[in-house]
C-alpha cells in the first residue's frame, strides 16, 4: 500500500488546496444554521428588519464564497486524480514490460488488464471523490455534533450519545466490505479471461460450433460475478437504513424535548432550528457514507491487487557488472545446460553442450514436447538456466545486458503475432528508425514484397487485429520480414516455415545466407534441416546427436528414421 501512496507526492500542493477549499466550504455549511439562528431569534421573532437584511446579506455572501470554492476544489481534484491515475498506469505497464515470462505465469493476462483498467481507475475515483465529499462527510458529522453544542448542550447530548455506535458500526462495516469488494475483482477477473479466450478464438468457437458451450461459460463466471456484488452490496446498501432509522429517532427526541423547552423559556426558537438543521446535515452526511464505504472498500481491494503487481520480484534482472557487447559476432555456445520452468521441477533440458560458430545455420529437430522451444528462449534469457551456461560470444548472457543482448536478435515466435496498425507498422516495429528501402528488402528476403504489392494500399494496408486478413503463411512471412529488418546477429525461427510452401521456403532460406548472423531454425522438414550447416536432434530434453546432415545421415539411426518416414527408404540409399 505505501507504494500507492508514493504517487501522490507529486499533487501534495493542489490536493492540499482542494483541502483547504473543501474546508471553507465545510465552514459555511457548518456557519449557516448559526446565522439562521440569528435571523430567527433577533430578526424574525423582534420584528427587526435591519437584522435580517444584515445576516441575510452575509448568509448570501457566504454562499458565493462557498459555491466559488467548491467549483475550484473540483478542478484540483479533478486534476489531482486523473494525473495520478495517469501515473499509476504509467508505471504499472513499465513494471509489466519488465516481467519475465516467470512473472508472467504470477498473473493472468486477464489480472494484468483488470488491474490496470478497472483497479487504476477505482482508485483515481476514490481520491477525486476524498477531495470533493468523502473526507468532508465524517468532518461534517463531527463538526455538526460541535456547532450543536455551542447552540444548546442539551440538545446536542442526545446525538453525542448516538453518533459513536454509528461510527463504530460504520468501520465494522467497511472491514467486511473491503473483503467482498476483493472477491469481486478475482471473480471480475475470471470474467474479462473468459471474454479475452473467446474474442481471440472465434474462429475456432465458430468451426467447433461451441457457441452455446462458450456462452454456458461466460454466464457460470458471469452469474458467480453478479453473486458476489449482490453480497457486497446488500452489506454496503443495509448500512444506510439502519443508519438513517436511528437517526431520524434522535431527531424526533430533539424535537419533542425542544418544544418542551421552548414552551418553558429554556431555549429560542432559533435555537431549535439550528438544532434540527445540524440534524439534517448529520443524517445527509450519514446518508452518504453506504456509497463511501462501497469506493473506500473496492478502492482498498485495488490498491492491495496493484501493490501486488509492484512489488513482484522480477528474476531476470541485469547484474551490477554488465558486460557490454555490442559488437557482437552471434557464437553461440550452451556448456552442461539444464532446465526447468520456475513453477516446475520436472527437467525440461538435460545438461546438453554444444557450440555453434558465428554465421551457421542450425536446425533443431525433435518430437513434440522435446524441448526446443524452451531451449530458443534460454538465448535471449526469457528465462535463466537452472544449471550450466548459455554464451554468446564467449560471454555468459547473464553478464550481457538485458537491451544489448535482445537488440543483436531477431525472433519469430511459433505463433505469429501482428500489432493492428499498417503492414509497414508491423515491420518497423523491428526497428524504428528502419528506412523504406530497409522495409523493402527485408520484406523481399522474408518472400512477401510480392504480396503486399498486391494489397489495396501495399505497405500502408491497414491490418485487422492479429492481421486476421492475412493467411498464415502471410503472417509468418511478415513476421520474419520484422525480424530481418533488424539486421540481427542471432536469428532464432520458432517454427516459423511451417505455413510455407517448398518453394517459398526455399526461397526464404537461400535470402538467409545474404545475412551475416547466426540462424537457429526450429523445424520438421528434412528438407529444410537439408539446407542448414548443422543439425541438432533434441529428444525428451536430451541432445541425442548433432552434426552435419551428411554426418548424422551416416552416424544417426534416428535421423535416418526421420527421413526415411519423409522421403521414403529409397532415397535414404
Amino acid at each position: 500500500m505505501k507504494t500507492i501512496f508514493t504517487f501522490l507526492k507529486p499533487y501534495k500542493l493542489p490536493m492540499a488546496a482542494a483541502l483547504s477549499l473543501m474546508l471553507i466550504e465545510l465552514a459555511v455549511e457548518l456557519a449557516q444554521p448559526l446565522l439562521m439562528a440569528k435571523i430567527i431569534d433577533d430578526g424574525i421573532m423582534e420584528r427587526d428588519m435591519h437584522v435580517i437584511i444584515i445576516w441575510g446579506a452575509v448568509m448570501m455572501a457566504a454562499s458565493i464564497l462557498a459555491f466559488a470554492a467548491g467549483i475550484t476544489n473540483s478542478f484540483l481534484a479533478a486534476h489531482s486524480s486523473q494525473n495520478f491515475g495517469f501515473d499509476i498506469r504509467k508505471h504499472l505497464f513499465e513494471k509489466v514490460q519488465s516481467f519475465s515470462f516467470a512473472n508472467f505465469n504470477t498473473f493472468s493476462n486477464a489480472s494484468l488488464i483488470t488491474r490496470m483498467t478497472n483497479d487504476v481507475n477505482q482508485l483515481q475515483n476514490t481520491l477525486f471523490m476524498s477531495l470533493r465529499i468523502a473526507i468532508r462527510a465524517p468532518l461534517l458529522v463531527i463538526g455538526g455534533i460541535v456547532m450543536a453544542f455551542l447552540v444548546n448542550v442539551k440538545l446536542a447530548l442526545i446525538f453525542a450519545i448516538i453518533v459513536p455506535p454509528l461510527i463504530i458500526f460504520l468501520v465494522w462495516a467497511m472491514k467486511k466490505a473491503a473483503g467482498l469488494f476483493g472477491n469481486v475483482q478475482k471473480r471480475l477477473d475470471k470474467v474479462n479471461g473468459v471474454m479475452r479466450e473467446n474474442l481471440t478464438g472465434m474462429r475456432l468457437i465458430k468451426a467447433f460450433a461451441r457457441g452455446e458451450h462458450e456462452e454456458n461459460r461466460f454466464e457460470e463466471s458471469n452469474q458467480n460475478l453478479m453473486a458476489g456484488t449482490v453480497k457486497a452490496l446488500r452489506l454496503t446498501e443495509t448500512t444506510i437504513p439502519i443508519l438513517l432509522f436511528v437517526m431520524n429517532l434522535g431527531v424526533i427526541v430533539v424535537l419533542w424535548y425542544g418544544a418542551a423547552e421552548i414552551n418553558t423559556g429554556g431555549i429560542q426558537v432559533g435555537e431549535l432550528v439550528a438544532i434540527v438543521n445540524y440534524a439534517a446535515r448529520i443524517t445527509t452526511a450519514f446518508s452518504m457514507f453506504s456509497f463511501i464505504i462501497m469506493v473506500f472498500s473496492r478502492a482498498g481491494a485495488s490498491a492491495r491487487r496493484i501493490s501486488e503487481v509492484f512489488e513482484e520480484d522480477v528474476d531476470l534482472k541485469d547484474s551490477g557488472d554488465m558486460i557490454s557487447n555490442k559488437g557482437m559476432n552471434g557464437q553461440i555456445e550452451f556448456r552442461s545446460v539444464s532446465f526447468h520452468y520456475p513453477e516446475s521441477t520436472i527437467p525440461v533440458l538435460k545438461d546438453i553442450s554444444f557450440k555453434v560458430n558465428s554465421g551457421q545455420t542450425v536446425a533443431l529437430m525433435g518430437a513434440t514436447g522435446s524441448g526446443k522451444t524452451s531451449l530458443f528462449q534460454l538465448i535471449p534469457r526469457l528465462y535463466d538456466v537452472t544449471a550450466g551456461e548459455v554464451l554468446v560470444d564467449g560471454q555468459d548472457v547473464r553478464d550481457i545486458p538485458l537491451e544489448t543482448l535482445r537488440m543483436q536478435l531477431g525472433y519469430v515466435p511459433q505463433e505469429a503475432l501482428l500489432f493492428t496498425g499498417s503492414v509497414k507498422s508491423n515491420i518497423v516495429w523491428g526497428k524504428e528508425n528502419a528506412t523504406d528501402e530497409d522495409v523493402k528488402t527485408a520484406a523481399e528476403n522474408a518472400q512477401i514484397h510480392e504480396t503486399i504489392e498486391k494489397l489495396p494500399e501495399k505497405y500502408h494496408t491497414l491490418l485487422g487485429q492479429r492481421g486476421v486478413n492475412l493467411s498464415g503463411g502471410q503472417k509468418q512471412r511478415l513476421s520474419i520480414a520484422r525480424a530481418l529488418v533488424r539486421r540481427p546477429k542471432i536469428l532464432l525461427l520458432d517454427d516459423s516455415t511451417s505455413a510455407l510452401d517448398l518453394k517459398t521456403e526455399r526461397k526464404l532460406l537461400a535470402a538467409l545466407k545474404g545475412y551475416t548472423c547466426t540462424t537457429f531454425i526450429i523445424t520438421q522438414k528434412i528438407s529444410t534441416a537439408m539446407k542448414t550447416d548443422k543439425i541438432l536432434l533434441i529428444d525428451d530434453g536430451s541432445l541425442l546427436a548433432e552434426g552435419s546432415p551428411q554426418e548424422l545421415m551416416k552416424n544417426s539411426d534416428l535421423y535416418r528414421d526421420i527421413y526415411q518416414s519423409q522421403f521414403g527408404k529409397e532415397s535414404a540409399n
